[in-house]
Order: C-alpha cells, then structure tokens, then sequence
C-alpha cells in the first residue's frame, strides 16, 4: 500500500491563484488563440511570453500563469495610446521592439517562469498560429541611427523605464550583427542600480512564494498519488470480488438432467425389502452394542471386587499405606525443621549474647575495683613511710569507684544483718549486683527474647512442634512393626529429630542458677522417658537400642550447651553459680552416661573445659597483698581490711574447686586446688599473719574444704604430699600457740591434723611437748 502523504491545505492557495488569472484572462487556460499582426491596429496585442518563429508559419508558445499574461497586456495598452499618430513603419518598428523588449523582461525573469510553469502546468500548452511581419535590415539600421541620434542630443542618462527597456531590447538585436557593436569609449557606465519595471517586482514575488509553495505542491502531489492507488486498489477488489461471485454462481448450477439416461422401474415392494435390510443390520448392530456393554459393565464389577476383596485380605497394602504415611510425615517433619532452625539459632545467640555481656561486666569491675584499690594501698603505703603529715591526692575515678564499693558492701552488711547471717566472711561475697537501670535493661532485653522464643513454633501444628507427638508416631511404628522399625535404627534417628525441639525448650535454661529448672523437669526429658519405658523389649539389643535415646539426646545437645556456659559465663568465684553447676553436671555426667564404662567425647570436652576455667580463674582473680606487719597489726586498717579480704575470697575459690570431688578425678583437683592455690597463695599469707585464733579459724577453713574421700583409705599414717607445706605450718602455729596464751588453740591444731591423716606428726608434737591429755584424739581416731 503507497505511503499516505500529509494532507495540507496548500492545494487550496495555488488553486485560488489560478482562479483569479482565469477570470482576467480573456481565453480559458489551455485554448490555443491567433494574434494578428503587429500592423493591425484594431486586433489585440500578442501573449506576453510569446515569441514569433521565421517565415510565418504558426507555431506554439507557452504562456504563463494567468497573472503574468494580465500584465503582460496591461503594458501594451499603456504604449500603443501615445504611438496612435505614428506612420504604419514606426508602429511596426514599435510593435518589435515592444516584442524584443518583452523578450528580455522574458530572459530577466527567467527563474520566475520556470517555477510558475510547474504551477501552472495543468493549464496545458496554448498553441499560437499568427502571421508576423518581419521588418528588413535597412529598416531596422535607420530606426538605430534615428535612436542614436536621439540619445546623443540628450545630456544625461534617462531614467525613462520604457526607454530602458527598449535600448536593452535593441542591444539584444545589436548582439548578433557585431558590426553595430559599439565601441568601448561609445559604451556606456551604468553607476546605479538598472531600475525595475513592476512586472519584474511582481515576478520577485512569485519566485518567492513559488519557494513556498513547492513543497507543498510536492506534498499535494503524493497525496493526489496515494487517493489515486487507493481508488485503483479499491476498485480492483471489487472487481475480483464480482469476479468470483459469478464464476461461483456459474458453477453452482444445477446440471440440467439428461432425459436420455434411463433408469429400472421402482416399486413399493423393492423399497420395502431395502428398509427392511437396512433395518435388520442396525438391529444387529445394537445388539452386539449391547452385549459388549454388558461385558463391560461386568469387567468393571468384578474389578471392583477384586480391589475390595485384596484391600480387605492383604497385609501388604496396610503396610504400604503405613509406611506411606510415616514418609510423608517425616519428610514434613524435616521441612519444618530445616525451615525453623535458623530462627532457633539466632534466638539461641540473642541470649547468649545477653548473658556473656553480663558476665563479662562483672569480671571487668571486680579486676578493675581490684586494681584500683590495691593501687590505692600502695600509695597509702608510700604515704606512711614518708611522712605523716598531708593528705593522699587520689585521682577522680578511683575515689569514685572506691566509693561505689563500700556502697555495695554496706548495703550487703544491712542484708545480712535482716537475714540473721552473722558468720559471714567480708571477702566471701560473689558481689555480682547491678544498678537498678542496668537490671531493668537486663531484664527487658530477655523478656523480648523469651517472647521470639515463643513465636518459633506458633504457626506449627502439635504434630510437627510437640515431641510427645512426634514420639507417639514412632511408638505406634513399634508397635505395629517391630521389626521394621529396629531395622531402620530409629533410636539413632529420633534424637537428631528433637534437637531442634530440645533447643528451644532449653533457650530459657541457665545452669548457673540455684532456681533454675532441673533436666528431669523438663518436659522434653519426661516424653523421653516415657518412649522409653514403653519399648518393646522382645530381645537385649532392641531394648538397649531405645534405652540410648535420652544418652544421646545429653551428649548431642544438653552438654555442648553447658559447655558453652562453662567456657564463657560462669565464674568459679561465685559459689552459688558452682553449686548450681555441679548439680546440673552430676545428673548429666553420672546418672545418664550412655554405657558404665564408655566416655564420650562431648563428656571430655565438658571436664577439660571446667578445668580449664578453674586454672583461669586461679591465674587470674586470686590475689593476696602482703604488708608490713606494723600495717597489718590493726584489724581496722585499710591494708588489714583489703588482705583479709583477699584472703577469704581466695579461700572461697580452694572450697569451690573441691566441691568439684567425684566429678574430676583426684590428681585434677589436688593440683588446682593445693599445688596452685594453697601451697602458692593461701599458705603464704598464713605465715604472713600473727598466730592467733584468727590463724586457726582459717586452718579450720582449709580443712573443712578437703574431701574426706582423699583420708579414708590411707594406708599410711601419713597425709597426701600436696599437705606437706599446710602440715608444717599447723606444726609452727601449734608450737608458737602452746607458749603464748592462746595455748587452748593447740588442740583445735591437733584435730586438723588428725583428720588429714598426719597422725605422724601428731604424736612426735604431742610427745615433744608433753601434751598427754591430747593422745586420746589419736586413739578415737
């Protein structure tokens, strides 16, 4: 399909001006018209683009527009008026040179025909036949030299348009004959501008809007054009379409019928025996319809049967409904958990984080109070040594944190004294109290945990989240098929489900705490059990391989937990955080080992860490100043205070050490506990102090710590080596104590020894000081 040009409305301006040339013109465009001779008065003057061919034969000009030719004429007119009194020869002599005149305004707008023909190209060619009347060559050199002489009487250089125009008309002429050149001095120097005539003006015009408009008589061409194919494309169509309309109604003729063929004769009796053959075979037909059906109808029933009757009858396809079920849910199960144990993860280190910032808070003050004061003491120290005079310049922040500790110990002191607790040690405090904001904000932040802890499994269903339910599918599995189930290590399987569920339960769970809930009170630990108690023990390995299930859950789960606390959180200074720990250790690590004689590797893990945090906290939190007696000889002395202290507070750590007996192996415990602790921190400070009560309540101390269990099967009446230093000191003390007037002191010296089995040293002691009245305490012994 051609391309549509721009519909415009220049069409319409070009049309107007073709218009107004008809109606001035005489002739209509494109009707050929005679022009009579230049000698004719009457008759009209010729087309303005004229131009007249040799021997007067007729011959065809091209006009312009309209509006060229109403100029054209309008000019004649005005030079034939003052000519009329001229003889017959001038007025033809006139006529040629209007004629050559008309020629040269011709050539000059030359440019302005040449676009106005292919405006006014629809107007055809006018064909011209006239006779014209050639002057001769001795007319026209007399009318030459007649000019001549008339410009040479003349001054000046007329301005006179029509004179203009006919000397250039008459250079023209002069153009061809070179001999009426004149010559360079006769030429003439044009020193302005030559005027223009107002159909030169006009013709600027239209060579302007001719420029316009060219492009728009381009446009309006396409779009004449593409009517133009559209109607030819139209008209074509419609033409096939009648086309195959009749070829159509042509073929769809009935034939006319051929009376010349001849047909058998048919009677009623020949359409009946027809009907009734045709009616036969259908009859036919639809019995053997019907038969089929019926064959069919009963394949279908006695199918059904057979389903029945083996769904009903086989074992088989229970079991495969069984196990069929069991898949699908365990692989739901799966889903689940893979899909809930990243939230478990993250709730699980959102706590931890709490908690180890909090332990970590606490051991940073205790050694940063540590530091201080005993920084302080030694200025102190300095101080008195120096002079007496003066007070110590103390920093702000010590003085501040200085004070922040007797806070802390006065409001300990008051509790104490509310609760009747008049036997306690200073020193001997875990001293882990928070300020109330920090505890708000400690308390907050957990409640917002324990809240995501609820909403792990809120969108869960019982079957998939509660581990009783879960268990109750695996012991209906049991139950029903034994055999299967024993088969496929279910045992191993079932602790590896629960871990996830075990995780949750246990996000709330801090072992370090006295209230804190027990293993055996959890709900998970008593849907174990119950599973458990309730297998099928048809042989030994079967019973045993459930009987691991709670064994595994411990060692896979509940103990790199506790392990987790041990190595960051717990703080073997604090006694009550021991004691909570060895409770929860002692059920993990005795009463639910997996075999009596196997150790696993999470259980090694658990104890090396203990020990390791132990070594740590020896290392790390015990220190035991030593001054000058004259600075400790008075009890209320700073220094004496701070020693003191120190003292109880490293005894503390021997007694939490030991409380670990049973669950460490002895060696272990006499290492940490008298080689690093005793023999290097406690032993030193005792013979630092002056011998006294004091010094015996604190050997009381030491010997109330120490496990029987290492004095019971003494071979030997001699002690453990590891309390060979403790031994020798009590010796010294007792001697010292038996010339001084706290002689009452040395039996309380004899009974330690005593029950540390240095039976030994005890009756040398007794014997050497004539002590008789206390051998009757080796002889009970």
């Amino acid at each position: 399909m051609a391309h549509r040009p721009k519909r415009t409305f220049r069409q319409r301006a070009a049309d107007s001006s073709d218009s107004d040339g008809a109606e001035e013109s005489p002739a209509e465009p494109g009707v050929p018209r005679e022009v009579a001779a230049p000698g004719s008065a009457e008759e009209g003057p010729p087309s303005g683009g004229g131009r007249a061919r040799v021997a007067g034969r007729p011959h065809r000009v091209r006009g312009p527009c309209g509006r060229g030719r109403v100029w054209a004429s309008s000019r004649r007119a005005k030079e034939a008026a003052p000519r009329a009194d001229e003889p017959p020869q001038s007025r033809v002599l006139d006529v040629s040179t209007d004629e050559e005149d008309e020629i040269h305004h011709s050539s000059e707008s030359k440019d302005d025909q040449g676009l106005s023909s292919d405006s006014s190209s629809s107007l055809g060619e006018k064909e011209l036949s006239s006779t014209v009347k050639i002057p001769d060559a001795a007319f026209i050199q007399a009318a030459r030299r007649k000019r001549e002489l008339a410009r040479a009487q003349d001054d000046y250089i007329s301005l006179d348009v029509e004179h203009t125009s006919t000397v250039s008309g008459m250079k023209r002429e002069s153009e061809d004959d070179p001999e009426s050149e004149p010559d360079d001095h006769e030429k003439r120097i044009p020193f302005t501008l030559k005027p223009q005539t107002f159909r030169q003006r006009m013709a600027e015009e239209s060579i302007s809007r001719n420029e316009e408009t060219s492009e728009e008589s381009q446009e309006d061409e396409k779009q004449d054009i593409w009517e133009r194919q559209q109607m030819r494309k139209a008209v074509k169509i419609i033409e096939e379409r009648n086309i195959d309309l009749s070829r159509g109604s042509g073929s769809s003729k009935v034939k006319k019928f051929d009376t010349s063929i001849s047909f058998t004769p048919v009677n009623l009796e020949i359409i009946k025996k027809q009907l009734n053959t045709r009616l036969t075979l259908l009859q036919e037909t639809h019995r053997s319809h019907l038969r089929e059906y019926e064959k069919y109808v009963q394949d279908v029933k006695s199918s059904k049967s057979t389903i029945q009757n083996l769904e009903s009858s086989s074992n088989q396809a229970l079991n495969c409904k069984f196990y069929k079920s069991m898949k699908i849910y365990v692989e739901n199960l799966i889903d689940c958990l893979n899909e809930k144990i990243i939230n478990i993860q993250e709730i699980e280190s959102s706590m931890h984080a709490l908690l180890l910032k909090q332990a970590m808070t606490f051991m940073k003050r205790r050694q940063d109070e540590l530091k201080h004061e005993s920084t302080y003491l030694q200025q102190l120290s300095r101080k008195d040594e120096t002079s007496t005079s003066g007070n110590l310049a103390v920093d702000e922040k010590t003085q501040w944190i200085l004070e922040e500790i007797e806070s802390r110990r006065t409001k300990r002191r008051q509790a104490r004294m509310l609760s009747g607790n008049c036997n306690h040690q200073e020193g001997t405090s875990s001293d882990d109290e928070l300020p109330s904001a920090e505890m708000i904000d400690f308390q907050k932040s957990q409640g917002d945990i324990l809240q995501k802890q609820k909403k792990v499994f809120e969108d869960v269903h019982d079957d998939f989240c509660n581990i009783q339910n879960i268990l109750l599918k695996f012991q209906q599995w049991r139950e029903k098929f034994p055999d299967s189930y024993y088969e496929a290590f279910i045992s191993l399987c079932i602790p590896k489900l629960l871990n996830p569920l075990v995780r949750v339960q246990l996000i709330d769970w801090n072992p370090l705490k006295l209230d804190s809930t027990g293993l055996k009170e959890m709900p998970w630990f008593k849907s174990v059990e119950e599973f458990m108690d309730s297998s099928v023990e048809d042989s030994k390995k079967e019973s045993s391989s459930d009987k691991k299930i709670l064994s595994t859950i411990i060692n896979k789960t509940i103990i790199p937990r506790l392990t987790d606390f041990v190595e960051f959180l717990w703080d073997p200074l604090s006694t009550s955080q021991t004691t909570s720990l060895i409770t929860h250790c002692r059920v993990i690590l005795e009463e639910h080992s997996i075999c009596e004689n196997e150790v696993s590797k999470s259980k090694q893990d658990l104890l090396k860490s203990i020990v390791s945090r132990m070594k740590k906290a020896v290392e790390d939190d015990v220190f035991i100043p030593l001054y000058p007696k004259s600075a400790v000889e008075n009890k209320t002395s700073p220094h004496s205070k701070f020693q003191e202290r120190q003292f109880w507070s490293g005894l503390k750590l021997f007694h939490n050490i030991l409380l670990w007996n049973g669950l460490l192996t002895d060696d272990t415990l006499q290492e940490l506990g008298l080689g690093k602790l005793l023999n290097r921190y406690l032993i030193i400070a005792l013979l630092n102090a002056t011998p006294g009560p004091d010094v015996v309540k604190k050997c009381n101390q030491v010997a109330a710590c120490l496990p029987e269990k290492w004095f019971e099967n003494s071979a030997t009446r001699t002690s453990i080596p590891q309390l060979e230093n403790f031994i020798q000191f009590l010796l010294q003390s007792a001697q010292k104590l038996s010339r001084s007037e706290f002689r009452d002191k040395v039996e309380e010296i004899i009974l330690i020894l005593v029950k540390i089995k240095a039976l030994n040293q005890a009756e040398s002691f007794i014997g050497e000081h004539h002590l008789d009245h206390l051998k009757s305490l080796i002889k009970k012994d």
